[in-house]
């Protein structure tokens, strides 16, 4: 999961409401398009007593190999599927405004003395996990100990700002915990959106128990697991008996596994109440159907290609540099976008939106689109054109393999697209293909030469992720590139405690991480979804999640 910057004005009112509005002062459109991305919002919000009792909402999704949101191989159904059944305990509005639920904080309380950040965070007296333990500083201190990096058997996904916490101990009973850190951390709302029970949070259980497997009896919410069916991989949740909140509008949220074009299909036959329509071909087939509506907004998504330097011919940094420079991002845009009667700006920072502040456009300044270049880099690294056009060197012909997952038709002409960029410089594609099931597991292998992946904004502060997207030493880091000093220039980062020099820092090291020449950010674009009519607190939200038991049946 990735998660986005947010700068506020003043660092004492980052600590005080620890986020503000993520939106930058609105820039003019000019003759090429948008100068920054929608964040324009689309979800029919209704208030909780606007919802009907009853019904049920079904979508296309289940569970994935790492069901633990916390774990490295986790990827971003694990974390939608984990918010249904496990404490939802802060959100954010569409535009990045932190909102603590009552229901598991009671009360949080910011302050910083000489220099270091306090955070005290009061549970609800009736917190309890389905098991019957309380849900106290325990779990807070289970969270952070699994997370914090201390312990290198933990497959955490970011220990970012957990390695920031000094203590987590017992604050006037066992309903208060006491978090302190090194410095300020205004992002810490990321670390304790939601917490693990403390028998999750052991080795064993944090790394293989929510391996093919769910685990109500360790979780809490307004639901919880009613049926999981590993052969089909169907999930269906049910209002949780044990939850001491307002009751969840729906009697079932179901989840059935479908790739996007069956998808498509089941929602055209009624079977699904809402559907991502991913392409042009797919909003067409959506658009106009009795009883549904297509809801449009910005996308909290950033999809880039990532270049495998574990690979034997990538590790040959002029091979990957000559790769990128014949990369045509605004083509692969015009591919994804065709029908849409959508435009943007291409996306430059891993860690930030053009929304946001403190965005700079580091891909323009760090990777340029040289398809004529691309050659002559080529030559000086020794490779040279065989008799078929592809390059050779040692014997070994300049062949590239690209992962192709899934049936989605723009998936395969962003491939084709590629490799007829690629080919004037000598450089041979061999597209492969893959399951949609083998993503975790083809990303957390390496099983790759160039590969697309997306990644979505669960929260909007950034800063903290730059070390997941660049660090040589972490495994979220898809691309293997990254060296020691590099990552103490992205670590140093974190110790900046004012914000506006901490954005200026976070874009200056990025800038000098994707001249590695590994990862390229390619396209946004925006979030687009048919659903049918009367479905509340659904759609395109930015970085909102409602709470679960507000998503129902308008009435």
């Amino acid at each position: 999961m990735r998660a986005r910057l947010v700068l506020p004005l003043a660092l004492v009112a980052a600590v005080s409401v620890a986020a503000t509005a993520c939106q930058a002062p609105a820039a003019k459109d000019t003759a090429d398009g948008p100068r920054t991305a929608s964040a324009a919002v689309d979800y029919n919000p209704q208030p909780y007593d606007k919802i009907k009792d009853g019904g049920t909402y079904t979508t296309a999704g289940t569970f994935d190999d790492q069901g633990n949101p916390f774990n490295v191989n986790a990827t971003l159904t694990a974390a939608r599927v984990w918010s249904w059944y496990n404490a939802d305990a802060i959100t954010y509005s569409p535009a990045g405004e932190v909102r603590y639920n009552p229901d598991y904080y009671s009360d949080v309380k910011v302050t910083v003395e000489g220099g270091d950040q306090k955070v005290v965070l009061t549970l609800n007296p009736k917190a309890t996990f389905n098991d019957g333990t309380p849900i106290d500083w325990r779990a807070i201190e289970a969270t952070w100990k699994a997370d914090n990096g201390s312990d290198k058997e933990y497959a955490a996904a970011s220990t970012d700002g957990y390695d920031r916490i000094t203590s987590v101990e017992r604050g006037k009973d066992d309903k208060q915990a006491v978090i302190r850190f090194k410095g300020v951390n205004p992002a810490w709302p990321a670390l304790f959106s939601t917490f693990l029970h403390p028998k999750a949070a052991t080795v064993a259980n944090f790394n293989k128990a929510y391996v093919k497997k769910a685990h109500p009896e360790w979780g809490a919410g307004p639901y919880t697991v009613g049926s999981w069916d590993t052969h089909s991989g169907n999930i269906t949740f049910v209002r949780n008996p044990k939850w001491w909140g307002k009751k969840g509008k729906l009697d079932k949220r179901v989840y059935v596994n479908l790739e996007s074009t069956a998808a498509v299909n089941a929602f055209k036959n009624g079977q699904l109440d809402y559907v991502s329509a991913v392409d042009a071909e797919s909003l067409k087939q959506i658009k106009g159907l009795n009883g549904t509506e297509i809801r449009s907004g910005g996308s909290p998504f950033e999809y880039s290609l990532n270049v495998n330097t574990r690979s034997p011919l990538l590790a040959d940094k002029a091979v990957r540099k000559a790769l990128l420079e014949s990369v045509d991002r605004p083509q692969i845009a015009r591919i994804q976008f065709q029908g849409l009667d959508y435009k943007e700006p291409l996306p430059g920072s891993a860690v930030l939106y053009s929304f946001q502040k403190g965005y700079e456009d580091n891909v323009a300044t760090a990777v340029k689109y040289a398809p004529g270049d691309a050659p002559k880099t080529l030559d000086a690294a020794g490779w040279k054109p065989g008799p078929d056009g592809i390059r050779v060197k040692d014997g070994k012909k300049l062949e590239i393999g690209y992962t192709l997952l899934g049936d989605d038709p723009l998936g395969k002409a962003t491939a084709g697209a590629l490799a007829a960029m690629l080919k004037p410089a000598g450089i041979h594609l061999v597209v492969k293909k893959g399951d949609d099931a083998d993503f975790a597991k083809i990303l957390n292998e390496r099983r790759f030469d160039l590969i697309l992946s997306g990644n979505r904004s669960m929260d909007p502060f950034g800063a903290r992720y730059l070390c997941d997207f660049y660090c040589a030493d972490r495994d979220s880091n898809l691309t293997g590139a990254g060296n020691s000093a590099l990552d103490k220039k992205i670590r140093a980062t974190s110790d900046i405690a004012d914000l506006g020099k901490q954005a200026v820092a976070v874009n200056k090291v990025e800038r000098e991480a994707l001249g590695q020449y590994a990862f390229l950010p390619l396209f946004s674009g925006p979030s687009t979804y048919g659903v049918k009519k009367g479905l509340a607190n659904v759609g395109a939200t930015i970085f909102h999640s409602p709470l679960p038991e507000t998503v129902g049946w308008q009435k």
